[in-house]
């Protein structure tokens, strides 16, 4: 039991009817555990099963609930990293009234947006857990697993768990894989460095090989592309807020003669990079390929946007305003519902105040990792990662990215505020130099 979970044994049992209330309270402790419990097996299905991963969520809401102190949790809602979410989803719903698409449209355009809901529930509790940090190394166990097997399924597919387009890649695919493994490689940049500047070389030496295991994968075996435009702003990231000036340097002259090395051994990467121009032709030729649809899909979709600037279309509607705008072959005839970019996503169906509400939610939560320590640097990369994939995708609304960010804000965002509010002798600090 914690030392939260036994002083509110304490507060709150008396000398009258003292049994039943610690009976009671106890329950509430297990509960509490198990909610936490919930949370890491939900972080370690992540990579894995989109079911499961639902399924769990479901479980630690339904566990988590009955504990909740509504009072401090009613306030709590007011913070902007709470509030704004939450106005994300209300607008989300209110967009159903005047959507230009069907009602059925409507509602599943909420869907995607509705994750965000968890992420007040997450910081709440998380500000008061002192296990929050098992989270996090449940899914970098997970993903430490998923790595390996994608080795293995390289050379022998017959291992793969489900069937899959990518080589490399046993289950979903190869997009949420790169996603996973960068956040990974690059939360474990930080522990790495505080066990170099302890002279714990055993430690950093494990830290910086389960690092570069990660990276090696997705150079040589599967990667997204958008992955190759994250990394650089993660890595340019890391150096100015964790090294010295003389470091920097050192660093940058080290990847990229390592950026060097994979390019002239790594066949698959070449590969990767060379089909961008290819595929940037098909848009001047009508075919259907990866960065022609994307060309295609942003410039309909300014022009949905410009055609109703502040509101937007409603919620839902972008599938049928593509119908209205197809042609008959080629790009021109294509319908989506995801228009591969989040601000235009939100844009079309929401206008400005839409696109408004989305990156002061995406600022309100930057702002809560502004602080030092493990949680900060993971709470930070997760916003910044989703952020920019999010330039050439919808990965908030998308079903693994958007739970990657629910889960990584929601966990190192409770606590950061933890940090902020009991000071820096929070369990938070401890926890950070323990993983480091």
């Amino acid at each position: 039991m914690t030392s939260v979970e036994r002083n509110l044994l304490c507060d709150h049992a008396g000398p009258a009817g003292q049994a039943g209330w610690r009976g009671t309270l106890r329950r509430l402790a297990v509960d509490v555990r198990n909610a936490y419990i919930l949370a890491a097996l939900t972080a370690a299905a992540l990579p894995w099963s989109t079911s499961a991963t639902a399924i769990l969520i479901v479980l630690w809401l339904i566990v988590l609930i009955p504990t909740l102190d509504w009072g401090p949790f009613a306030r709590h809602l007011a913070h902007p990293a709470c509030a704004l979410p939450l106005a994300f989803v209300a607008l989300a719903v209110l967009g159903v009234l005047w959507t230009d698409g069907t009602w059925s449209e409507s509602l599943s355009g909420i869907k995607p947006a509705a994750k965000l809901l968890v992420i007040p529930f997450l910081l709440f509790h998380f500000q008061r857990s002192q296990r929050a940090m098992w989270v996090f190394a449940a899914f970098l166990g997970s993903c430490t697993l998923m790595m390996v097997l994608s080795w293995i399924v390289l050379f022998y597919p017959a291992f793969k768990i489900t069937r899959t387009v990518s080589d490399g890649v046993p289950v979903k695919n190869y997009i949420d894989q790169s996603q996973e493994f960068a956040l990974c490689a690059f939360a474990l940049a930080l522990p790495a460095l505080i066990a170099i500047r302890e002279r714990r070389l055993a430690v950093a030496i494990g830290w910086l090989v389960l690092s570069l295991a990660f990276v090696a994968n997705m150079m040589f075996v599967a990667s997204a592309r958008t992955a190759l435009v994250y990394m650089p702003v993660l890595l340019v990231l890391f150096t100015a807020l964790h090294l010295s000036r003389r470091t920097m340097p050192a660093l940058f002259a080290a990847a990229i003669v390592a950026a060097a090395i994979v390019w002239s051994t790594s066949p698959y990467l070449r590969q990767r990079i060379a089909d961008i121009a290819t595929e940037y032709q098909g848009y001047e030729t009508n075919t259907v390929v990866s960065t022609a649809q994307r060309l295609h899909y942003w410039r309909k979709s300014l022009g949905f946007f410009a055609d109703a600037p502040l509101f937007g279309h409603g919620t839902g509607s972008t599938r049928q305003l593509f119908a209205r705008a197809a042609g008959q072959t080629g790009l021109s005839a294509e319908v989506v519902s995801n228009p591969h970019n989040q601000t235009l996503n939100v844009a079309v169906q929401w206008g400005l105040l839409g696109v408004i509400t989305l990156y002061g939610m995406w600022l309100s939560h930057l702002l809560l990792f502004r602080g030092e320590g493990l949680a900060a640097w993971i709470g930070l990369i997760t916003v910044v990662q989703n952020f920019v994939s999010s330039l050439l995708n919808s990965h908030l609304f998308d079903f693994h990215e958007g739970w990657m960010y629910v889960l990584g804000v929601g966990v190192a965002g409770g606590m950061s505020l933890r940090a902020t509010i009991w000071g820096p002798r929070s369990s938070e600090i401890t926890a950070s130099r323990n993983a480091a």
